[in-house]
């Protein structure tokens, strides 16, 4: 299981996560090497993004549709 997931703002305010499968990483390349891949490969051109732990990712789904993007940390 991934470590840190992927989060970057919705056109509609809200914030998508990616979840990245291990299975893609490359034999030669760094975790952080291979989840930089997929955010790059993923997240829209032009949108800005952030890695974070798995951890800063709620669990509870209740109020997802309330989440926001962190606009003050911004990658």
């Amino acid at each position: 299981m991934s470590e840190k997931r992927i989060i970057y703002p919705t056109e509609n305010g809200g914030v998508a996560i990616i979840i990245p499968s291990n299975n893609a990483k490359n034999a030669d390349e760094t975790y952080d090497e291979f989840i930089t891949r997929i955010a790059a490969k993923d997240v829209p051109a032009g949108t800005s993004y952030k890695i974070v732990p798995v951890e800063d990712i709620p669990t509870d789904r209740t109020f997802r549709n309330a989440w926001e993007y962190p606009v003050d940390q911004q990658q």
